[in-house]
């Protein structure tokens, strides 16, 4: 049955949401301050991650923590009186990466990686973005032999449980692929499954015109809240007995039959009206586009894994993306993480001169067990949510938006969402 939805947040994850809902014939508006994917989604390494089955767990080792202490690491700087505020899903994170509760974690998040190509392939044809879109992989270089001999290790357990494909490069064999970078790196991880995309805004920016050319609806506008304004239950076959929801916007009302929230990290504050606190926290992160020397070309995305950033050649230049800085969501940027890594990147690759003024910054929503939350919002009927992926809302975002409609229209999702489901953090 045709309904009216409104889904509120027009990143990655919320575009993938809506064009799902109105692939289902629904009729869906779609609500965001900005155009579709110039937040997080746009400022992203831009690689739809098959390989990437393992969450980013919280260091545990002593020998990472000393490194990590000084805070003047590339891969990660935190800010102590963010992590003061955020101290108990910290806590969580710290506690939920020991060995036994993170090996319990990783087959829950990989059966949504394992799903992300095969629901990104659709979006992509029906948005006609394939010029967007390399499907080589991507590299990531390693300095020294220990460090490559591990996760290679690590690279071979995964690939056998959750079908991966990737090769080892030598040092000679990386000089091959990619001649312009540092001789000094012994080889590297040749990731052969993910698709890595030129421009990550514009694949959102397509999937939202394909939402439109389908009848969907965006209304640029902020928002200013969201109600419900009526009673009811919904039956067993899908359908409602009178409630609905209000979204207000600064340039009207919007009425609704469901709406979904995948505001990313804005979320948290938004569901404080309805009584639901999430523990969420965000790491944020930086970007800078470099000139491409005539000369010297990058041919894939490479990733300097025991430095902790990435280049990426897009169409805007080369990419440089920092790891993760622990702050809060609105507080100044840093200029610091982005030129650490920016001196190392010049020593593996020649770049050429910054193309922009100043860094874009961003922020990734994170969740104290390192999955999403995707599901009802208890006790408000008709209210979904759609936040906490993460370091992988771009990868995430369609395998969200099919199953989260799956799930709307009660059906049995592909994928067990228990693991998913808000109540986990009652």
């Amino acid at each position: 049955m045709s309904r009216e939805m409104v889904v509120v947040g027009a990143g990655m994850v919320g575009v993938s949401i809506a064009w799902h809902l109105q692939q289902r014939g629904h009729r869906v508006t779609l609500v965001d301050r900005r155009e579709p994917g110039r937040e997080t989604s746009y400022g992203n390494a831009g690689i739809i991650q098959r390989e990437a089955v393992r969450p980013y767990p919280f260091p545990r080792d002593l020998a990472t923590l000393m490194r990590v202490a000084p805070n003047r690491q590339v891969d990660i700087r935190y800010r102590p009186s963010a992590m003061m505020s955020t101290v108990g899903p910290l806590l969580k994170y710290w506690q939920n990466s020991s060995a036994d509760r993170y090996e319990k974690i990783v087959p829950e998040y990989a059966s949504l990686i394992s799903r992300c190509l095969d629901a990104h392939g659709p979006m992509i044809e029906a948005a006609g973005a394939g010029h967007l879109v390399s499907r080589e992989g991507w590299f990531e270089v390693y300095r020294t032999d220990a460090g490559l001999a591990a996760r290679a290790a690590r690279a071979r357990e995964d690939a056998q449980r959750f079908g991966l494909n990737f090769r080892v490069l030598d040092g000679a064999e990386l000089a091959s692929e990619e001649p312009h970078l540092s001789r000094q790196l012994v080889g590297a991880i040749h990731w052969q499954d993910p698709w890595t995309v030129a421009d990550p805004g514009a694949l959102v920016a397509a999937y939202a015109q394909a939402f439109v050319n389908a009848g969907g609806r965006i209304v640029r506008s902020e928002v200013r809240s969201v109600n419900r304004i009526g009673g009811g239950e919904r039956t067993d076959g899908g359908g409602h007995a009178g409630e609905s929801w209000k979204v207000t916007t600064a340039d009207g009302d919007l009425q609704a039959d469901e709406v979904v929230m995948a505001l990313g990290p804005w979320t948290q504050e938004w569901l404080k009206q309805f009584g639901l606190s999430i523990p969420l926290f965000v790491k944020r992160g930086y970007h800078m586009h470099y000139e491409h020397p005539a000369d010297k070309r990058l041919c894939h995305w490479v990733m300097d894994a025991e430095v902790g950033y990435l280049l990426a050649p897009m169409q805007a230049g080369i990419r440089l993306t920092t790891g993760a800085e622990l702050d809060r969501l609105e507080a100044p940027p840093h200029s610091s993480q982005l030129a650490a890594a920016e001196r190392k990147a010049r020593r593996l690759f020649p770049m050429g001169e910054r193309l922009e003024a100043q860094a874009w910054k961003g922020a990734r929503p994170c969740t104290p067990d390192m999955k999403p939350i995707i599901g009802p919002v208890p006790g408000q009927q008709g209210l979904w949510l759609a936040c906490g992926h993460g370091h992988q809302g771009f990868t995430l975002g369609p395998v969200t938006g099919k199953l989260l409609t799956q799930m709307i229209e009660g059906e049995t999702p592909d994928v067990d969402m228990q693991p998913f489901r808000v109540e986990r953090f009652s």
